[in-house]
């Protein structure tokens, strides 16, 4: 076995799709498509990458790839956190200890070399996509949401890596009976009257704003959770441009006070892994076609984010978010997973449990001593 770092464009394509070959006969896995997949690692496309220093590998084994990872550091998480903390995701590899261990051998080494204390993942170059499943790999994942092989738990813990936090995903669905309990609708009613607050779709026609309006709320209302870092402004450009084609704007939520000042968001995504699961990570000649056919009649979606700002939270605002939202997509057949909610964020988590949702999927994120 010998590691490959990553310096050309063979190179990187061999990195982007080693997972369509590892996972080509998992039922549960669905292939990104590969266009979107390339736009994480181009340093033109992904804004991200403005403020990350990373090096990719990959594992040969007789002439075959049977391997990769990615260790990088990020300067904006750097300074949040103030620790050396250094990342690596992208981790796959064939169901072999040795390849694990080589693998996260040369991301660890890679991460030492520029002063890094502390190695965690799996995370990525992507909002929010992060973590390694540790139970529920049923259904498949949402859009944006990681996939793993159950023995990457294994080989994640030999390496010497311990839990540092779990993200919690939740589900619910019309199909099995939901409906929000009565003492939340009541619950809800008497908190828009108590302050005031009011609640809104995303207005396309302003959309662009619409997108800085839930940045700044979410560069509020969120900056205390852990593993967050303060989005740019030309991350928020690219997010709102790559969402724009997809996004439904009943699927976004503002609550706003009496002044109209928003103090409050949600933003839920159409679940298009549902449409592209057989299209083999490729858009033509009629993946476009399936996609724009599909999306009008799709019910199943992924609540991404909802913030409230702080001097707002613990009064049931997030509750009345989610009623508008669930209210504005309501189809008999419904299906929305909550993905994902920080383990030890208790009003979060309580108020899920008081709203009936189920518990579905846990992810881990891990980290070792370096």
């Amino acid at each position: 076995m010998k590691i490959i770092p990553v310096t050309t464009q063979a190179e990187l394509n061999k990195f982007i799709r080693l997972p369509y070959k590892l996972y080509k006969d998992d039922p549960m896995w669905v292939p990104p498509l590969l266009s979107e997949v390339s736009r994480q690692f181009d340093r033109k496309r992904n804004p991200t990458l403005a403020h990350c220093e990373y090096g990719l590998f990959l594992l040969e084994d007789g002439g075959e790839i049977i391997g990769r990872i990615a260790a990088f550091t990020d300067d904006v998480a750097l300074q949040e956190w103030k620790d050396a903390v250094g990342l690596f995701g992208y981790f796959e590899c064939m169901d072999d200890a040795d390849a694990a261990k080589t693998l996260l051998d040369a991301a660890a080494g890679w991460l030492r070399s520029r002063g890094m204390k502390f190695m965690r993942g799996p995370w990525s170059f992507v909002s929010q996509e992060w973590g390694l499943v540790i139970e529920g790999f049923t259904p498949s994942p949402t859009v944006m949401a990681p996939y793993n092989p159950s023995y990457y738990i294994k080989y994640i813990g030999e390496y010497g890596f311990e839990k540092v936090k779990d993200l919690l995903v939740y589900y619910i669905s019309a199909a099995e009976g939901y409906k929000i309990p009565d003492r939340i609708l009541t619950l809800t009613d008497d908190v828009a009257k108590r302050y005031n607050i009011r609640t809104r779709q995303l207005n396309m026609s302003d959309y662009y704003n619409e997108v800085s309006r839930i940045i700044d709320l979410s560069n509020k209302s969120l900056a205390d959770n852990w593993g967050y870092t303060q989005v740019t402004r030309k991350e928020a450009e690219a997010i709102g441009a790559d969402l724009k084609s997809i996004i439904h704007p009943k699927g976004v939520i503002f609550a706003e006070d009496s002044n109209g000042r928003p103090v409050g968001f949600a933003i839920t995504i159409p679940d298009i892994n549902s449409l592209i699961r057989d299209l083999g990570g490729r858009l033509l000649p009629f993946g476009w076609l399936k996609i724009m056919l599909g999306l009008p009649r799709l019910r199943r979606y992924r609540l991404f984010a909802l913030g409230v700002l702080p001097e707002y939270q613990g009064k049931g605002i997030d509750s009345l978010i989610y009623r508008a939202l669930y209210e504005a997509l309501y189809t008999p057949d419904i299906w929305l997973e909550i993905n994902y909610v920080l383990e030890d964020n208790a009003p979060m988590n309580n108020a899920l449990i008081k709203l009936n949702a189920k518990p579905l999927r846990r992810y881990r994120i891990y980290q070792k001593s370096i």
